[in-house]
């Protein structure tokens, strides 16, 4: 796995040259979705730090008077992008190319046995809203967006689920840490819990009115 000092001092190396910050970000999402070991969550904070150091100059001086550090909005607009984008690409992947994708090399390499029957598990369990709870699984998030396109899940459910969770998780990240700086740094795994948990319980509701309810309604006579 590429080390949170290597990710992180990617970016502070290019914290005030923008564009190739936008690039990285965008790359750096786009091998994290295909399984490689780099954490989309060290990237997302490592962003949010460099936007820390744009807003407070006076703790960070630019390297020169006329150097333009990044913009936290933009920045966040990137990084949610960049999440999403490379998600649809991996859900349109399982959707054209279907389960034998798993059965080569690279893919036997990069994912286990054990997280495809999670993935299989809960995508019988939930149905499309297991979509928004693998963008917050990391390890299971590839597989899952993968499983989505492969299991035949409608596109427009698919972003649906997976947009809210990544306009919800994505730019919260990245802002947090640049108002906060390291201090937020703390917090965030915390803070993921109790999203995960508030996710958890919608979907529980869910269920009950679907199944339980349902059950209880009398049957019609003809």
């Amino acid at each position: 796995m590429i080390s949170e000092e290597t990710i992180t001092q990617f970016f502070i190396q290019y914290a005030y040259s923008p564009y190739y910050v936008y690039v990285g970000v965008v790359a750096f999402m786009t091998m994290s979705s295909f399984g490689l070991p780099i954490p989309e969550e060290i990237v997302l904070v490592s962003c949010g730090f460099i936007a820390f150091m744009a807003l407070h100059p006076g703790i960070y001086p630019p390297p020169s008077p006329d150097a333009i550090g990044v913009d936290l909005v933009t920045l966040s607009v990137v990084c949610f992008m960049g999440v999403l984008l490379s998600d649809i690409l991996i859900f349109f992947i399982g959707k054209y190319f279907g389960r034998k994708i798993f059965e080569t090399k690279f893919f036997k390499k990069h994912i286990s046995e054990k997280n495809l029957q999670k993935v299989d598990r809960w995508y019988k369990k939930y149905g499309a809203l297991v979509c928004g709870i693998f963008r917050f699984t990391p390890g299971v998030r590839f597989p899952g967006h993968m499983s989505c396109g492969m299991m035949g899940v409608e596109f427009w459910k698919f972003l649906l689920v997976d947009g809210l969770a990544a306009l919800i998780s994505v730019p919260t990240q990245v802002v947090l840490v640049a108002w906060y700086g390291k201090v937020i740094l703390g917090k965030l795994k915390e803070f993921k819990l109790i999203l995960f948990a508030v996710i958890g319980i919608v979907i529980l509701v869910h269920l009950v009115n679907k199944y339980y309810f349902k059950k209880k309604e009398p049957n019609s006579s003809p």
